[in-house]
């Protein structure tokens, strides 16, 4: 029943696009000249997600997508604030980028197979390498994945983590029954209202979920990541150049990153830098803007006024914030971890 509800909504979601926006292709469009005319970034992102996209009671989005939202706004308009915020559950959010309601989507969205080449939309890259895990409640005393046979799991509806949970149940010779929710924060809802036994979403999410739980100390993160959740910015297909602008704009925030370029020092190295390839991420020499459109400093306005990829992970999901997760695969290569981007030459 369970897979059988979710292919529905698929294919009802789908023929809805099909009708309403005709060959996905075609709704692609200069999308740098009309965010330029326009004057501001359209950029979807999450409805509420700690450390990731969140907004305060005065409106303020805070988060780690948010932050790349700024940064594509930085880069092409030279000013970080330029950036309106469209938040869309898991459901909408594809919909909304296929009918030109968004300019970018920055909202925890696994880069598969199947969305990157039947759906009309390009994934630019990684932003955040996440995995699919568990969280229980210390009470129920269950220290693996391996023990939830039989258990009622809460999860979102239009996610990768459905179609997870059911190979991993599978797989492990395991029976469970789902208790599927819209929203994050339904979900959350559902777990503490004990609906369920288990919640189920990629392990970033997990810690954000619990910091909103009224007795947070009162669940844990089980050990085990069921999957590859590679999580990244995506345009819509048929736009080259936005796409570059896009993909290029992650590229220099993990570039600067790796050659120590942050929003404190970023003005003295421009002065005084000999490195080439610092010098040609500043735009001092070498391709500069030309080969994306935009202005020369574009890469200096992204860290001047958001950071490096290293900053922003820090201060949105990262040591210094409430969620701490560590850098792991998310370190710079060098470190171990898989986050790497070409040169800028």
């Amino acid at each position: 029943m369970f897979q059988r509800k979710f292919t529905q909504g698929c294919a009802a979601c789908l023929a809805f696009a099909s009708l309403c926006l005709g060959p996905l292709t075609a709704v692609a469009g200069d999308t740098l000249d009309a965010v330029k005319k326009r004057g501001f970034v359209q950029c979807g992102v999450n409805t509420g997600l700690p450390g990731f996209s969140n907004a305060d009671d005065q409106g303020e989005w805070t988060g780690l997508d948010v932050d790349f939202c700024r940064a594509v706004a930085a880069a092409v308009l030279g000013d970080a604030q330029k950036v309106q915020f469209t938040p869309l559950t898991a459901k909408e959010r594809l919909t909304a980028l296929q009918s030109g309601e968004i300019d970018v989507l920055s909202r925890n969205t696994t880069w598969t197979l199947t969305r990157d080449t039947s759906l009309g939309i390009n994934f630019t890259g990684v932003s955040y390498y996440d995995g699919q895990g568990f969280m229980v409640t210390k009470a129920l005393g269950i220290k693996s994945a391996k023990e939830l046979d039989g258990a009622a799991v809460c999860i979102l509806a239009g996610t990768t983590t459905e179609l997870n949970l059911a190979d991993y149940f599978r797989t492990n010779g395991m029976e469970y029954e789902p208790v599927v929710f819209d929203t994050a924060d339904q979900t959350a809802r559902g777990f503490e209202a004990g609906r369920c036994d288990v919640l189920t979403s990629d392990q970033s999410q997990l810690y954000g979920v619990r910091l909103k739980l009224k007795e947070a100390d009162k669940a844990e993160i089980l050990p085990e990541v069921i999957s590859k959740e590679p999580l990244g910015p995506a345009v819509r297909q048929g736009d080259d150049d936005w796409f570059n602008i896009v993909r290029w704009t992650l590229f220099a925030m993990v570039n600067a990153e790796e050659f120590g370029v942050t929003a404190a020092n970023v003005d003295e190295m421009k002065k005084s830098t000999t490195n080439p390839e610092v010098r040609r991420l500043l735009g001092l020499e070498g391709i500069k803007g030309k080969g994306l459109g935009l202005k020369d400093d574009w890469a200096y306005q992204i860290v001047k006024q958001v950071g490096n990829y290293g900053e922003v992970f820090a201060r949105t999901v990262g040591s210094g914030s409430p969620l701490g997760i560590p850098r792991g695969l998310n370190a710079l290569w060098r470190d171990g971890g898989l986050q790497y981007a070409p040169p800028i030459r």
